[in-house]
Protein backbone atom coordinates (compact mmCIF):
# COMPACT_ATOMS: atom_id res chain seq x y z
CA UNK A 1 0.00 0.00 0.00
CA UNK A 2 1.63 3.48 -1.15
CA UNK A 3 1.52 6.02 1.96
CA UNK A 4 0.75 9.42 1.04
CA UNK A 5 0.29 12.98 2.66
CA UNK A 6 -0.96 12.33 5.98
CA UNK A 7 -4.96 13.80 6.59
CA UNK A 8 -3.81 15.90 8.86
CA UNK A 9 -0.98 17.23 6.55
CA UNK A 10 -3.13 17.68 3.12
CA UNK A 11 -5.82 19.37 5.50
CA UNK A 12 -3.34 21.48 6.91
CA UNK A 13 -1.91 22.68 3.43
CA UNK A 14 -5.68 23.12 1.96
CA UNK A 15 -6.07 25.65 4.79
CA UNK A 16 -2.73 27.32 4.86
CA UNK A 17 -1.76 27.76 1.36
CA UNK A 18 -4.11 29.91 0.03
CA UNK A 19 -3.44 32.06 3.25
CA UNK A 20 0.07 32.28 2.79
CA UNK A 21 -0.63 33.12 -0.73
CA UNK A 22 -3.37 35.99 0.24
CA UNK A 23 -0.95 37.13 2.71
CA UNK A 24 2.18 37.31 0.16
CA UNK A 25 -0.35 39.11 -1.95
CA UNK A 26 -0.63 41.86 1.02
CA UNK A 27 2.66 42.29 1.70
CA UNK A 28 3.56 43.11 -2.12
CA UNK A 29 1.05 45.18 -2.26
CA UNK A 30 1.81 47.23 1.16
CA UNK A 31 5.87 46.82 -0.07
CA UNK A 32 5.00 48.61 -3.20
CA UNK A 33 2.50 50.92 -1.79
CA UNK A 34 5.48 52.04 0.94
CA UNK A 35 7.53 52.77 -2.01
CA UNK A 36 5.12 55.11 -3.68
CA UNK A 37 4.17 56.90 -0.40
CA UNK A 38 7.86 56.94 0.27
CA UNK A 39 9.02 57.93 -3.09
CA UNK A 40 5.97 61.34 -2.89
CA UNK A 41 7.05 62.16 0.62
CA UNK A 42 11.08 62.37 -0.02
CA UNK A 43 10.15 63.74 -3.35
CA UNK A 44 8.14 66.74 -1.54
CA UNK A 45 11.10 66.97 0.93
CA UNK A 46 13.39 67.52 -0.99
CA UNK A 47 11.23 70.35 -2.80
CA UNK A 48 10.78 71.89 0.35
CA UNK A 49 14.74 72.22 0.98
CA UNK A 50 15.39 73.59 -2.11
CA UNK A 51 12.72 76.22 -2.10
CA UNK A 52 14.15 76.88 1.38
CA UNK A 53 17.76 77.22 -0.20
CA UNK A 54 16.91 79.41 -2.50
CA UNK A 55 15.02 81.59 0.03
CA UNK A 56 17.87 81.57 1.96
CA UNK A 57 20.58 82.56 -0.68
CA UNK A 58 18.28 85.12 -2.10
CA UNK A 59 18.51 86.79 1.05
CA UNK A 60 22.14 86.88 2.09
CA UNK A 61 23.75 85.84 -1.06
CA UNK A 62 24.57 82.30 -0.16
CA UNK A 63 26.81 83.41 2.17
CA UNK A 64 24.72 81.49 4.84
CA UNK A 65 21.54 80.00 5.60
CA UNK A 66 19.13 79.68 8.12
CA UNK A 67 18.63 77.78 11.23
CA UNK A 68 15.79 76.02 9.75
CA UNK A 69 17.42 75.34 6.45
CA UNK A 70 20.19 74.05 7.87
CA UNK A 71 18.44 71.60 10.06
CA UNK A 72 16.17 70.19 6.85
CA UNK A 73 19.81 69.50 5.28
CA UNK A 74 20.93 67.85 8.53
CA UNK A 75 17.69 65.29 8.88
CA UNK A 76 15.61 65.59 5.98
CA UNK A 77 13.12 62.35 6.41
CA UNK A 78 15.81 60.19 8.20
CA UNK A 79 18.88 61.29 6.00
CA UNK A 80 21.12 64.14 4.95
CA UNK A 81 20.33 66.18 1.85
CA UNK A 82 23.57 67.94 -0.39
CA UNK A 83 22.71 71.10 -2.29
CA UNK A 84 24.35 73.21 -5.23
CA UNK A 85 23.72 76.15 -6.40
CA UNK A 86 24.74 77.80 -9.81
CA UNK A 87 24.04 81.68 -11.03
CA UNK A 88 23.01 82.25 -14.46
CA UNK A 89 26.33 82.28 -16.24
CA UNK A 90 27.54 78.94 -14.68
CA UNK A 91 29.43 80.73 -11.91
CA UNK A 92 29.09 78.50 -8.65
CA UNK A 93 27.67 80.05 -5.81
CA UNK A 94 27.25 77.59 -2.76
CA UNK A 95 26.67 74.60 -1.74
CA UNK A 96 28.51 70.95 -2.91
CA UNK A 97 30.58 71.39 -5.29
CA UNK A 98 29.95 68.77 -7.93
CA UNK A 99 26.04 67.67 -8.66
CA UNK A 100 24.71 64.76 -9.59
CA UNK A 101 24.14 64.88 -13.42
CA UNK A 102 20.85 63.88 -14.79
CA UNK A 103 20.92 60.79 -17.08
CA UNK A 104 19.55 62.56 -20.02
CA UNK A 105 19.02 66.30 -20.80
CA UNK A 106 17.05 68.28 -18.91
CA UNK A 107 14.06 70.86 -21.24
CA UNK A 108 15.28 74.51 -20.26
CA UNK A 109 11.68 75.45 -19.57
CA UNK A 110 10.70 72.66 -17.01
CA UNK A 111 11.33 74.78 -13.88
CA UNK A 112 11.71 71.47 -11.47
CA UNK A 113 13.19 68.20 -12.38
CA UNK A 114 13.65 65.14 -10.34
CA UNK A 115 15.90 61.97 -11.73
CA UNK A 116 17.73 58.83 -10.02
CA UNK A 117 21.87 59.58 -10.41
CA UNK A 118 24.82 58.63 -9.15
CA UNK A 119 27.02 60.73 -6.28
CA UNK A 120 30.20 59.46 -5.27
CA UNK A 121 29.31 56.01 -6.20
CA UNK A 122 25.64 55.83 -4.26
CA UNK A 123 22.51 56.37 -5.88
CA UNK A 124 20.83 59.43 -5.10
CA UNK A 125 17.46 60.86 -6.03
CA UNK A 126 17.79 64.20 -6.98
CA UNK A 127 16.30 67.62 -7.72
CA UNK A 128 17.25 70.30 -10.06
CA UNK A 129 14.78 73.86 -9.44
CA UNK A 130 15.39 76.70 -11.44
CA UNK A 131 13.92 79.91 -10.27
CA UNK A 132 14.66 83.47 -11.71
CA UNK A 133 15.74 85.74 -8.76
CA UNK A 134 18.17 88.32 -7.87
CA UNK A 135 21.88 87.70 -6.00
CA UNK A 136 24.21 90.02 -5.06
CA UNK A 137 23.06 92.13 -8.12
CA UNK A 138 22.93 89.34 -10.46
CA UNK A 139 19.85 88.95 -11.71
CA UNK A 140 18.40 86.11 -13.70
CA UNK A 141 17.56 82.07 -13.69
CA UNK A 142 19.72 80.33 -11.03
CA UNK A 143 19.73 76.94 -10.40
CA UNK A 144 19.34 75.00 -7.44
CA UNK A 145 20.20 71.06 -6.63
CA UNK A 146 19.37 69.19 -4.03
CA UNK A 147 20.01 65.32 -3.44
CA UNK A 148 19.80 62.58 -1.22
CA UNK A 149 20.80 58.91 -0.78
CA UNK A 150 18.19 56.57 -2.14
CA UNK A 151 19.51 53.80 0.81
CA UNK A 152 17.69 56.58 3.41
CA UNK A 153 14.34 56.21 1.26
CA UNK A 154 15.02 52.45 1.24
CA UNK A 155 15.46 52.36 5.06
CA UNK A 156 12.49 54.22 5.63
CA UNK A 157 10.71 51.91 3.39
CA UNK A 158 11.95 48.74 5.54
CA UNK A 159 11.05 50.34 8.83
CA UNK A 160 7.50 50.90 7.91
CA UNK A 161 6.96 47.37 6.21
CA UNK A 162 9.08 45.66 8.47
CA UNK A 163 6.69 45.05 11.25
CA UNK A 164 3.61 44.60 8.70
CA UNK A 165 5.42 41.55 7.29
CA UNK A 166 6.44 40.58 11.08
CA UNK A 167 2.72 40.91 12.08
CA UNK A 168 1.99 38.46 8.68
CA UNK A 169 4.41 35.90 9.93
CA UNK A 170 3.42 36.14 13.16
CA UNK A 171 -0.04 35.51 11.98
CA UNK A 172 0.41 32.84 9.61
CA UNK A 173 2.21 30.87 12.08
CA UNK A 174 0.00 31.31 14.56
CA UNK A 175 -2.93 30.15 12.59
CA UNK A 176 -0.60 27.11 11.78
CA UNK A 177 -0.20 26.00 15.53
CA UNK A 178 -3.99 26.24 15.39
CA UNK A 179 -4.79 24.63 11.78
CA UNK A 180 -2.30 21.71 13.03
CA UNK A 181 -3.93 21.39 16.78
CA UNK A 182 -7.39 21.83 15.45
CA UNK A 183 -7.11 19.55 12.49
CA UNK A 184 -5.67 16.74 14.71
CA UNK A 185 -8.90 17.34 17.19
CA UNK A 186 -11.18 17.42 14.37
CA UNK A 187 -9.65 13.88 13.07
CA UNK A 188 -10.33 12.20 16.41
CA UNK A 189 -13.54 10.47 15.42
CA UNK A 190 -11.70 8.72 12.89
CA UNK A 191 -8.65 7.60 15.18
CA UNK A 192 -11.75 6.30 16.98
CA UNK A 193 -13.13 4.77 13.83
CA UNK A 194 -9.40 3.38 13.20
CA UNK A 195 -10.01 1.31 16.61
CA UNK A 196 -13.31 0.18 15.88
CA UNK A 197 -12.57 -1.23 12.73
CA UNK A 198 -9.22 -2.72 14.54
CA UNK A 199 -11.36 -4.80 16.56
CA UNK A 200 -13.25 -6.31 13.65
CA UNK A 201 -12.27 -9.95 13.10
CA UNK A 202 -13.24 -13.03 10.95
CA UNK A 203 -15.40 -13.58 14.52
CA UNK A 204 -16.75 -10.59 14.70
CA UNK A 205 -18.20 -9.26 11.72
CA UNK A 206 -20.94 -6.89 13.48
CA UNK A 207 -21.35 -3.76 11.96
CA UNK A 208 -19.68 -0.31 13.34
CA UNK A 209 -22.25 1.54 15.71
CA UNK A 210 -21.05 4.33 16.76
CA UNK A 211 -21.69 8.32 16.55
CA UNK A 212 -19.50 9.57 13.56
CA UNK A 213 -18.68 12.72 11.48
CA UNK A 214 -20.98 13.08 9.00
CA UNK A 215 -18.15 13.28 6.20
CA UNK A 216 -17.27 9.57 6.84
CA UNK A 217 -21.19 8.54 6.84
CA UNK A 218 -21.12 7.03 3.08
CA UNK A 219 -17.51 5.32 3.89
CA UNK A 220 -18.70 3.57 6.73
CA UNK A 221 -22.34 2.73 5.12
CA UNK A 222 -20.22 1.23 3.00
CA UNK A 223 -17.97 -0.28 5.13
CA UNK A 224 -20.84 -2.25 7.10
CA UNK A 225 -22.56 -3.43 4.21
CA UNK A 226 -19.24 -5.29 2.89
CA UNK A 227 -19.18 -6.76 6.29
CA UNK A 228 -22.63 -7.59 5.91
CA UNK A 229 -21.87 -9.20 2.45
CA UNK A 230 -18.70 -11.16 4.07
CA UNK A 231 -20.66 -12.10 6.88
CA UNK A 232 -23.08 -13.47 4.50
CA UNK A 233 -20.91 -15.12 2.49
CA UNK A 234 -18.81 -16.70 5.63
CA UNK A 235 -21.71 -18.36 6.53
CA UNK A 236 -23.06 -19.76 3.21
CA UNK A 237 -19.52 -21.30 2.81
CA UNK A 238 -19.74 -22.78 5.87
CA UNK A 239 -23.17 -23.69 4.68
CA UNK A 240 -22.06 -25.64 1.81
CA UNK A 241 -19.21 -27.26 4.22
CA UNK A 242 -21.41 -28.74 6.52
CA UNK A 243 -24.27 -29.34 3.92
CA UNK A 244 -21.08 -31.16 1.26
CA UNK A 245 -19.62 -32.93 4.32
CA UNK A 246 -23.31 -34.43 5.49
CA UNK A 247 -24.45 -35.28 1.83
CA UNK A 248 -20.94 -36.94 1.13
CA UNK A 249 -20.64 -38.98 3.96
CA UNK A 250 -22.92 -41.94 2.92
CA UNK A 251 -22.06 -42.23 -0.71
CA UNK A 252 -18.55 -42.36 0.29
CA UNK A 253 -19.26 -45.03 2.94
CA UNK A 254 -21.19 -46.81 0.41
CA UNK A 255 -18.20 -46.57 -2.25
CA UNK A 256 -15.74 -47.76 0.20
CA UNK A 257 -17.97 -50.65 1.10
CA UNK A 258 -18.58 -51.82 -2.02
CA UNK A 259 -15.21 -51.82 -2.92
CA UNK A 260 -13.97 -53.82 0.18
CA UNK A 261 -16.85 -56.37 -1.31
CA UNK A 262 -15.39 -56.38 -4.77
CA UNK A 263 -12.36 -57.18 -2.71
CA UNK A 264 -13.40 -59.89 -0.83
CA UNK A 265 -15.82 -61.63 -3.84
CA UNK A 266 -15.10 -64.95 -3.92
CA UNK A 267 -16.30 -65.89 -7.11
CA UNK A 268 -15.67 -63.90 -10.08
CA UNK A 269 -19.75 -63.73 -10.91
CA UNK A 270 -19.56 -62.34 -7.11
CA UNK A 271 -16.96 -59.91 -8.30
CA UNK A 272 -18.85 -58.72 -11.18
CA UNK A 273 -21.69 -57.99 -9.96
CA UNK A 274 -20.29 -55.85 -6.94
CA UNK A 275 -18.22 -54.08 -9.45
CA UNK A 276 -21.20 -52.90 -11.35
CA UNK A 277 -23.00 -51.76 -8.19
CA UNK A 278 -19.44 -50.34 -7.10
CA UNK A 279 -19.34 -48.30 -10.46
CA UNK A 280 -22.97 -46.95 -10.06
CA UNK A 281 -21.92 -45.83 -6.39
CA UNK A 282 -19.09 -44.00 -7.79
CA UNK A 283 -21.28 -42.37 -10.16
CA UNK A 284 -23.89 -41.39 -8.00
CA UNK A 285 -21.41 -39.92 -5.17
CA UNK A 286 -19.57 -38.22 -8.34
CA UNK A 287 -23.09 -36.65 -9.87
CA UNK A 288 -23.67 -35.65 -6.35
CA UNK A 289 -20.01 -33.93 -5.98
CA UNK A 290 -20.74 -32.30 -9.18
CA UNK A 291 -24.07 -30.90 -8.49
CA UNK A 292 -22.79 -29.42 -5.11
CA UNK A 293 -19.64 -27.57 -6.89
CA UNK A 294 -22.40 -26.56 -9.52
CA UNK A 295 -24.34 -24.86 -7.12
CA UNK A 296 -22.10 -23.09 -5.06
CA UNK A 297 -20.58 -22.15 -8.43
CA UNK A 298 -23.82 -20.67 -9.39
CA UNK A 299 -24.39 -18.78 -5.90
CA UNK A 300 -21.10 -17.19 -5.81
CA UNK A 301 -22.10 -15.33 -9.03
CA UNK A 302 -18.76 -14.09 -9.21
CA UNK A 303 -17.77 -12.66 -12.86
CA UNK A 304 -14.80 -14.96 -14.40
CA UNK A 305 -13.58 -15.53 -17.81
CA UNK A 306 -16.70 -17.74 -18.55
CA UNK A 307 -18.82 -14.84 -19.01
CA UNK A 308 -19.58 -14.72 -22.75
CA UNK A 309 -22.28 -13.41 -24.77
CA UNK A 310 -24.30 -15.80 -26.37
CA UNK A 311 -27.40 -16.65 -27.93
CA UNK A 312 -29.98 -18.52 -25.89
CA UNK A 313 -32.56 -20.12 -28.42
CA UNK A 314 -29.43 -21.79 -29.78
CA UNK A 315 -28.25 -23.81 -27.06
CA UNK A 316 -31.90 -24.53 -25.76
CA UNK A 317 -32.41 -26.41 -29.14
CA UNK A 318 -29.11 -28.26 -28.03
CA UNK A 319 -30.50 -29.23 -24.95
CA UNK A 320 -34.16 -30.21 -26.21
CA UNK A 321 -31.90 -32.77 -28.65
CA UNK A 322 -29.64 -34.67 -25.52
CA UNK A 323 -32.91 -34.15 -23.28
CA UNK A 324 -35.37 -36.01 -26.21
CA UNK A 325 -32.83 -38.82 -26.99
CA UNK A 326 -32.29 -39.17 -22.59
CA UNK A 327 -36.83 -39.28 -23.14
CA UNK A 328 -36.49 -41.77 -25.81
CA UNK A 329 -34.67 -44.06 -24.13
CA UNK A 330 -37.47 -43.91 -21.04
CA UNK A 331 -39.99 -44.64 -22.98
CA UNK A 332 -41.00 -40.86 -22.45
CA UNK A 333 -42.00 -38.11 -25.21
CA UNK A 334 -40.27 -35.14 -24.97
CA UNK A 335 -41.48 -32.33 -27.09
CA UNK A 336 -39.49 -28.67 -27.98
CA UNK A 337 -41.13 -25.49 -28.81
CA UNK A 338 -38.40 -22.72 -29.42
CA UNK A 339 -38.74 -19.06 -30.60
CA UNK A 340 -36.86 -18.55 -33.94
CA UNK A 341 -35.93 -15.57 -33.09
CA UNK A 342 -31.95 -14.12 -32.23
CA UNK A 343 -31.80 -12.87 -28.85
CA UNK A 344 -28.70 -12.30 -26.55
CA UNK A 345 -27.68 -13.09 -22.56
CA UNK A 346 -24.37 -12.52 -21.43
CA UNK A 347 -23.26 -14.77 -18.58
CA UNK A 348 -21.70 -18.21 -17.95
CA UNK A 349 -23.59 -20.47 -20.86
CA UNK A 350 -22.07 -23.60 -19.16
CA UNK A 351 -24.75 -22.76 -16.38
CA UNK A 352 -27.64 -21.40 -18.24
CA UNK A 353 -27.37 -25.08 -19.91
CA UNK A 354 -27.13 -26.72 -16.78
CA UNK A 355 -29.53 -24.96 -14.95
CA UNK A 356 -32.28 -25.97 -18.07
CA UNK A 357 -30.87 -29.39 -18.13
CA UNK A 358 -31.45 -29.74 -14.36
CA UNK A 359 -35.21 -28.76 -14.89
CA UNK A 360 -35.68 -31.71 -16.98
CA UNK A 361 -33.57 -34.19 -15.48
CA UNK A 362 -35.62 -33.14 -12.54
CA UNK A 363 -38.93 -33.58 -14.67
CA UNK A 364 -37.61 -37.47 -15.63
CA UNK A 365 -36.35 -38.50 -11.94
CA UNK A 366 -39.21 -37.59 -10.11
CA UNK A 367 -42.77 -37.86 -12.82
CA UNK A 368 -43.17 -40.99 -11.01
CA UNK A 369 -44.64 -44.01 -12.93
CA UNK A 370 -47.47 -41.95 -14.77
CA UNK A 371 -45.00 -39.59 -16.51
CA UNK A 372 -45.55 -39.92 -19.93
CA UNK A 373 -44.44 -36.46 -21.42
CA UNK A 374 -42.36 -33.61 -21.53
CA UNK A 375 -42.69 -30.36 -22.87
CA UNK A 376 -40.10 -27.20 -22.89
CA UNK A 377 -41.29 -23.97 -24.59
CA UNK A 378 -38.63 -20.53 -24.81
CA UNK A 379 -39.68 -17.50 -26.38
CA UNK A 380 -39.36 -13.98 -25.25
CA UNK A 381 -41.87 -11.91 -23.19
CA UNK A 382 -41.25 -8.11 -23.51
CA UNK A 383 -37.89 -7.80 -22.10
CA UNK A 384 -36.97 -11.22 -20.87
CA UNK A 385 -36.75 -14.78 -21.59
CA UNK A 386 -39.03 -17.30 -20.43
CA UNK A 387 -38.68 -20.86 -20.41
CA UNK A 388 -41.15 -23.17 -19.61
CA UNK A 389 -40.53 -27.24 -18.92
CA UNK A 390 -43.92 -29.12 -18.00
CA UNK A 391 -44.82 -32.76 -17.11
CA UNK A 392 -47.88 -34.75 -17.20
CA UNK A 393 -46.27 -36.89 -13.70
CA UNK A 394 -47.27 -36.77 -10.23
CA UNK A 395 -46.32 -32.83 -9.73
CA UNK A 396 -45.60 -31.37 -6.53
CA UNK A 397 -48.47 -30.37 -4.31
CA UNK A 398 -48.14 -26.45 -4.09
CA UNK A 399 -47.51 -26.14 0.23
CA UNK A 400 -44.35 -28.44 -0.63
CA UNK A 401 -43.02 -25.51 -3.32
CA UNK A 402 -40.45 -23.71 -1.00
CA UNK A 403 -39.15 -27.08 -0.03
CA UNK A 404 -38.50 -28.45 -3.21
CA UNK A 405 -36.42 -25.18 -4.34
CA UNK A 406 -34.37 -25.92 -0.90
CA UNK A 407 -31.41 -27.69 -0.98
CA UNK A 408 -31.42 -31.24 -0.55
CA UNK A 409 -34.60 -31.59 0.27
CA UNK A 410 -37.11 -34.27 -1.49
CA UNK A 411 -40.49 -34.26 -1.92
CA UNK A 412 -41.12 -38.38 -1.03
CA UNK A 413 -38.73 -40.86 -1.48
CA UNK A 414 -36.48 -40.24 -4.23
CA UNK A 415 -32.80 -41.26 -5.52
CA UNK A 416 -32.03 -37.68 -6.51
CA UNK A 417 -29.66 -35.28 -4.50
CA UNK A 418 -32.03 -32.84 -4.05
CA UNK A 419 -30.17 -30.15 -5.96
CA UNK A 420 -31.73 -30.23 -9.17
CA UNK A 421 -33.94 -27.17 -8.42
CA UNK A 422 -31.61 -25.48 -6.36
CA UNK A 423 -29.23 -25.00 -9.00
CA UNK A 424 -31.69 -23.68 -11.46
CA UNK A 425 -32.95 -21.25 -8.94
CA UNK A 426 -28.89 -20.20 -8.03
CA UNK A 427 -28.41 -19.90 -11.72
CA UNK A 428 -31.20 -18.07 -12.50
CA UNK A 429 -30.14 -15.60 -9.84
CA UNK A 430 -26.71 -15.31 -11.29
CA UNK A 431 -28.91 -13.70 -14.43
CA UNK A 432 -31.00 -11.42 -12.08
CA UNK A 433 -33.56 -13.93 -13.23
CA UNK A 434 -36.04 -16.04 -11.49
CA UNK A 435 -37.55 -19.82 -10.78
CA UNK A 436 -41.51 -20.68 -10.12
CA UNK A 437 -43.07 -23.74 -9.98
CA UNK A 438 -47.01 -24.04 -10.40
CA UNK A 439 -49.30 -26.56 -10.91
CA UNK A 440 -51.72 -25.66 -13.97
CA UNK A 441 -54.47 -28.00 -15.71
CA UNK A 442 -53.22 -31.64 -14.47
CA UNK A 443 -49.67 -30.31 -15.58
CA UNK A 444 -46.45 -29.44 -13.28
CA UNK A 445 -44.61 -26.35 -14.49
CA UNK A 446 -41.36 -25.13 -13.77
CA UNK A 447 -40.66 -21.88 -15.31
CA UNK A 448 -37.51 -20.43 -15.68
CA UNK A 449 -37.00 -16.67 -16.73
CA UNK A 450 -34.13 -13.52 -16.51
CA UNK A 451 -34.55 -10.25 -18.21
CA UNK A 452 -32.87 -10.09 -21.21
CA UNK A 453 -31.72 -6.32 -20.82
CA UNK A 454 -30.18 -6.57 -17.13
CA UNK A 455 -28.38 -9.61 -19.02
CA UNK A 456 -26.71 -7.70 -21.94
CA UNK A 457 -26.04 -4.72 -19.37
CA UNK A 458 -24.24 -7.14 -16.78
Amino acid sequence: MRNSLSLRGRLTLIILLPLILVATLVGVWAYFDAQTNAAERFDRSLLSTALAISRDTAVTGGDALSEETRDLLRDTSGGAVFYHVYAPDGVFVTGYATPPVPPSPIVPETSQTYFDAFYQGAPVRALRFSQTTTIDGISGPFTFSVWQKISVRDGFVATRTGPVFLIIAALIGALAIIVWFGVARGLAPLIELEDAIARRSASDLSPIKRRIPQEVTGIVGRFNKLLDDLSRTLDAKNAFISDAAHQLRNPIAGVLTLAESVANAKTLADKDERSADLLDAARSAGQLANNLLTLERAQANVPDQNMARFDPLILLHHIAKKSAAVASERGIAFQANIEERVLHLTGDPVMFEQAILNIITNALDHGGPQLSRIDMTAKAKGDSLVVTVWDDGKGIPERDFDRALGRFSQIGPSAGSGLGLPIATAVAKSFEGTVKLRNEKGKFEVVFSCPLKAAISA
